[in-house]
């Protein structure tokens, strides 16, 4: 079964409203932003429901014609869905947007609004904390001393970009030296070329090296000696790779 939680006020309405139609004949459509949980939550409330993507035309069109209950995503993607015949169906379509209002109106019942992540921060923690743990699992990574709460999130894509960016934090913070340095190696295998390539790719080192001393130490004179470096030479460095 289809998992989902929510502890958005919004989402809850949502699923009560589907909980008191869900034995009755009657379509409802569930719209909002890409990637914010609209299948999970369709499959949560009806697990044993067909579903199809509105994507593929003439599946949809059979489906209807064998089945009382079905779950139609993508439902944008729909051509002639004036034409559609729902009645005696209970349809539960997910749609990113809204195509022609009065066609929603007409074939469904309930028409609801899934809010976005960035409008359910109580969500976004709980699905963060359960990407971490799918992360670690899938890339074998090992328990991190790191606080969750420092891992940066990326809520553009909603949960797309979400996955992404916990992924890329967990993977560059488990680099071993050799991981490093095998990426570096493939990287500069297909960039390296030209006549200044020596110092075109030392950037590579030199920038990161520079930004965080200067966030560990906070003092340019103190990263200078620590690098073992003239202060000017580090101003100089400073300036050429446009660090702040």
């Amino acid at each position: 079964m289809e998992q989902f939680f929510s502890n958005s006020e919004q989402v809850q309405n949502i699923i009560k409203g589907f909980n008191l139609t869900k034995t009755l004949f009657v379509s409802s459509i569930i719209i909002g932003e890409p990637n914010i949980g609209k299948k999970s939550l369709a499959r949560y409330l009806f697990p044993n429901a067909p579903l199809v993507s509105g994507s593929d035309q003439e599946a949809v069109i059979k489906l209807l014609s064998e089945v009382d209950e079905l779950i139609i995503t993508d439902f944008e993607k729909l051509s002639n869905q004036e034409s559609l015949d729902l009645d005696n169906k209970r349809v539960i379509a997910t749609a990113n947007y809204v195509g022609n209002q009065q066609t929603i109106d007409n074939l469904f019942a309930f028409i609801y609004t899934l809010p976005s992540l960035k409008e359910r921060p109580d969500d976004t923690d709980f699905i963060k904390e359960r990407f971490i743990q799918e992360a670690q699992s899938n890339l074998m990574i090992k328990t991190l001393d790191i606080s969750t709460k420092k891992i940066p999130i990326d809520l553009r894509d909603n949960t797309k970009s979400l996955k992404r960016s916990i992924y890329r934090y967990l993977m560059n913070h488990s680099m071993e030296t050799k991981d490093i340095q095998e990426a570096i190696y493939h990287y500069i295998l297909e960039e390296l070329d030209g006549n200044n390539g020596y110092k075109e790719h030392l950037i590579l080192y030199e920038k990161p090296l520079i930004e965080a001393g200067l966030k560990k130490f906070g003092s340019q004179l103190q990263l200078s000696q620590v690098l073992g470096i003239n202060r000017n030479t580090l101003r100089k460095k400073i300036h050429e790779h446009n660090i702040d």
